[in-house]
């Protein structure tokens, strides 16, 4: 099987991507690029992406666009339903990048991040798979969050702090209100 991986960033790949290929799944990555703010963000993250890429001859495609005004437009006064809209462009985006290049089926290194919404993920996936007719891959990779932690670690990638998008990054740094202060931040990838 072919199959797209969409991936958030370098570290969230490791585990993904070893599970995948010790299946006989010939993957490629996709790293979409309009939900990482600001933009020296999204650099840093796509730059250890490519770095790890390089590293373990996986081929990835870089979204070629960095269209944050559009995320920012679709998201605003509805921040709390953001991560359905951001979840819905990158499956969508993805399935469609391996519709056009004949790709066999689609997934997400999301569904390795135990931060982030499981079910609603895949429903979407789900959902993306019907619109675009090309099958989500859907597994549960987050038994080797641990490991991939480790390995990331050990490996000296940049670890990022928080989501991706100016909202999640106020959440993570300034809190609900109150600057924490309490020690610095933990990675969350």
């Amino acid at each position: 099987m072919r199959l797209l991986l969409h991936v958030c960033c370098g570290p969230c790949a490791i585990y993904p991507v070893g599970v995948l290929r010790d299946q006989q799944v010939d993957v490629m990555g996709f790293f979409y690029r309009n939900n990482i703010h600001p933009y020296t963000e999204c650099l840093r993250r796509q730059q250890t992406l490519e770095h790890y890429a390089d590293d373990i001859a996986l081929k990835i495609i870089i979204a070629d666009e960095y269209d944050m005004e559009g995320f920012l437009r679709n998201v605003v006064f509805r921040e709390s339903q953001r991560c359905l809209f951001c979840y819905r462009e990158r499956l969508r985006t993805t399935a469609l990048v391996a519709k056009r290049g004949r790709f066999d089926a689609f997934s997400t290194t999301l569904l390795y991040s135990k931060f982030q919404k499981h079910d609603t993920i895949r429903a979407i996936g789900e959902a993306v798979a019907e619109e675009t007719g090309v099958p989500f891959h859907y597994q549960d990779f987050r038994v080797g969050w641990k490991a991939g932690i480790t390995a990331s670690k050990q490996l000296g990638m940049y670890r990022q702090q928080y989501c991706g998008c100016i909202y999640s990054e106020k959440e993570r740094y300034f809190g609900s209100g109150n600057a924490k202060t309490d020690g610095p931040p933990q990675a969350t990838h």
